[in-house]
């Protein structure tokens, strides 16, 4: 026999019996209370608590995260879906002065397709070569493109090229976990989930668990 659904229970109160379970439920961590709250989120969005197993916070990323929101850092996105998902009402938390202006994808944009075209290489890629004119400082948001998120990488290297937090989430089998091992070399502050797993949905969870940290 099914159980009983449960019909009267408002949004909040289901996201808020949601996270109660995942920490009646959650396996034993060393993660930081502002860390678990992150943790707890992502388990939320995939149903999944063996994610936290992959799950890797690197250089304070929090606190750099924070500090930047609150002074309105540039925010760049690998797809479209990451910066439909990213809630304009929950930045202006941080710093009323955010606008969807201020957060930035490129990779539908027609002089990027010319690019890749003329060079033989992926959107993703002539999209972060476009947006390097605003990648100091800004927050990085990456779910789907891990070449996106090797060449940022690439560019603080070769360039010293900084961004404020970096969280690298690609999907997928191709260069996914060459880049994130990658993202792991570097001194950036990063929020990673290590091996295939990743999503834009994971991304954006992410950014919004930082901000509710604050």
């Amino acid at each position: 026999m099914a159980g009983k659904v449960s019909w009267e229970m408002s949004g909040n109160e289901v996201e808020a019996e949601s996270f109660r379970r995942i920490d009646v439920e959650a396996p034993e961590h060393n993660f930081s209370e502002q860390e678990w709250h992150i943790a707890r989120r992502l388990i939320h969005t995939t149903g999944d608590f063996s994610i936290i197993e992959e799950l890797k916070f690197r250089h304070d990323p929090i606190s750099a995260g924070l500090q930047a929101l609150r002074r309105r850092a540039t925010i760049f996105c690998d797809s479209n879906m990451a910066r439909s998902g990213v809630s304009v009402a929950r930045l202006q938390r941080l710093n009323p002065g955010y606008e969807k202006s201020s957060i930035h994808c490129y990779i539908a944009d027609p002089d990027v397709a010319d690019i890749a075209k003329e060079r033989g290489c992926t959107r993703a890629l002539a999209a972060v070569e476009k947006a390097k004119l605003i990648l100091e400082g800004a927050i990085v948001l990456i779910g789907n493109a891990p070449l996106a998120l090797a060449n940022i990488v690439r560019l603080s290297q070769e360039e010293n090229l900084k961004p404020a937090l970096i969280i690298g989430i690609p999907v997928g089998f191709v260069n996914v976990t060459e880049a994130k091992e990658m993202l792991g070399e570097t001194d950036i502050p990063h929020i990673v989930v290590e091996k295939r797993r990743g999503g834009s949905a994971l991304a954006v969870a992410t950014l919004h668990g930082i901000i509710e940290n604050a």
